[in-house]
Formats: C-alpha cells, structure tokens, sequence
C-alpha cells in the first residue's frame, strides 16, 4: 500500500507543496516560485523537480507514491485539462497527462477554489459533511461545491464560479468577469469596500469609516472591526453584506442543497459574526428544504489548497 502522496496548489505568485500521508497528515510543506515566464512552459517541470527532489532526499520510492493532485487557477474538466489558466499563460493544456509524463506517477487536477474546498470537507471548516459549499472572500469570490464527497466541475471545469452569480440589476459598475452586478461586487473584500464607500456618500451619519477613508485606510477589516465596536453606520453596510451574500447563498441551496456552507478569504477573518450577517438574511430567501445548512468559518488558511490536492488522489 502505497505510503504517501503530494498536494500542490499553483498560484499565480508561488506554488505551494505538501507531502501527506494518506491519513491527511502534512509530513512537510515548502514553496517554489511559480516562472510564468515562455508562456508559462518552466511552471510543470519546475513542479516535478521539486517533487521529484523532495522524494530523494526522503528516501520515496515512486511506487511508495500514491499520486500528486494539483489545484489549478483556471477552469479545470474533469479529464485535468484546463481550458485556459489566463494568469499563468496557459492555453489548452493537459495537466493530468503532462505533469505525470515528467513525474512517472498519477497526477489528478481540479480547479483551485474545488480543490480548495475539497480540503476544507476532508481537515478543516468542513470536516464531517459530504456536502458542502465553500466561498472564499478575498479580493474576488471564489467558490468550491462539494456533492456527496466529490467535486462539482461541470463540462469545462467552470462549476462553482458563484462569485459571478448575477445578484443585482441595476449595477453601473463592471465586474472584472465583465458583467454587472455579480455577487463578487458587494461581498469580496473590495466589494464590501464599494458598500462603505457608497453608503458614507449618500449618508451624513457620524462613523469612524470616515476617518478610515480620508486616511486611506477604509477596508472590510475597518467596516467588520467597526461593526465589533457598535457602529451604527458600520452595522448597516454589514447588513447590505449579509442581504447579498445570503441571498446568493439561498439561490446555490436551491440547486444543491448543502449541509454546510463554510467561508473562507481575507474576510472571513471577521469571524462569527460574519456567519450572524450572511446566515439571517439565507433564512430569508431560501427554500425550506436548504434551511437546516450550518454555516462555519474556514480553518486551513493557505493551506486548504494543498490538503484538497492531496484529497483528489488519495480518494
């Protein structure tokens, strides 16, 4: 039986790495720069290298190996071709076939945020459920849907974009995707920035987020903090928050009803009160049937990439 396997999450900045066994235990974890350089031809022999070095200097044979699973930026089929990694200069490629070409072992792909959630259901926010979304609020809103155990990718891998989820008509501004109105637009860490700016301007109420932006420092940490601390003006931006991102939730729980969704990214670090927000305002909108989900806040960090890659060859 084999004895271990390996879990890496390529960023567009760095390529994280894992070596797991197969009870999801990180033995080691370590960080290559992701050379985008030539089209980003160096990225999977770069990967394979370091992989293969890290496997002689423990003393791994190949067949001790149970695989290498790779959480890709870009829409990812269930084949491991990914259709376009635009951050990475990739075109049409087949990750599954090339990466394990240059290891001689099985190599799995699955888009980032998937993958991402697959190791938040196996060792973090997750943990106990088969069915599960996972939003990651950061500068966007990416997403992972987990149904019974497996990920969700849809014929070209573009499964669980929900931060391109359309949640409002009347938006003037575009979305980076090019639409307008996406959910991205009101609940990543930008788009919370975009609620606090709009409501200090149509507003004359006394708030500490108007400090906060003639300083330059307005952020969702500033609004959530603000919040924490009583602000009445602060309170009501985080309501047109949850108002958003419970109502895109309650369209998902429409169409796969989870047990759980789990929020992860730079804003979920405002902590429970952030489930408070989103969770009264799903209980608004969903359809009873979805009713019952939990909501849970992410526990692997940066990590939660390379534990889900481990998990899409472990099985």
């Amino acid at each position: 039986m084999a004895k271990y396997c390996f879990g890496v999450d390529l960023g567009g900045t760095t390529v994280k790495l894992g070596l797991f066994d197969p009870e999801g235990n990180v033995l080691e974890k370590w960080e290559i720069p992701t050379r985008k350089e030539e089209s980003g031809s160096k990225i999977l022999p770069d990967i394979a290298k370091a992989i293969l070095d890290k496997a002689a200097e423990k003393d791994i044979a190949k067949e001790d190996v149970v695989g290498v699973g790779i959480g890709v930026p870009g829409p990812v089929d269930g084949k491991g071709i990914v259709h376009r990694a635009v951050n990475l200069g990739w075109d049409v490629l087949n990750i599954n076939e090339t990466l394990g070409g240059l290891l001689g072992m099985p190599v799995r792909a699955g888009n980032d945020a998937n993958v991402a959630a697959l190791g938040e259901m196996w060792c973090g926010g997750g943990k106990g459920y088969t069915n599960m979304v996972l939003a990651t609020l950061g500068t966007g809103v990416g997403g992972g849907i987990i149904i019974n155990g497996e990920m969700v990718t849809g014929a070209t891998g573009a499964g669980g974009e929900i931060g391109h989820i359309h949640i409002q008509d009347d938006e003037p501004d575009t979305c980076g995707c090019g639409n307008h109105g996406c959910l991205e637009q009101y609940a990543s860490a930008t788009g919370v920035v975009r609620l606090a700016e709009r409501k200090l301007a149509s507003s004359t109420q006394d708030s500490v987020l108007r400090a906060a932006k003639e300083n330059g420092r307005l952020s969702a940490k500033a609004v959530f903090d603000a919040v924490k601390a009583g602000d009445a003006l602060a309170c009501e931006i985080a309501e047109q928050f949850g108002d958003y991102l419970g109502k895109g939730f309650a369209m998902i729980a429409g169409v796969v009803n989870p047990e759980v969704f789990v929020l992860g990214g730079g804003v979920s670090k405002a902590g429970e009160i952030l489930c408070e927000y989103v969770s009264k305002y799903y209980q608004k909108y969903v359809f009873r049937g979805s009713s019952d989900a939990q909501f849970k806040l992410a526990t692997l960090g940066n990590d939660a990439g390379i534990y889900g890659a481990a998990k899409l060859v472990i099985g």
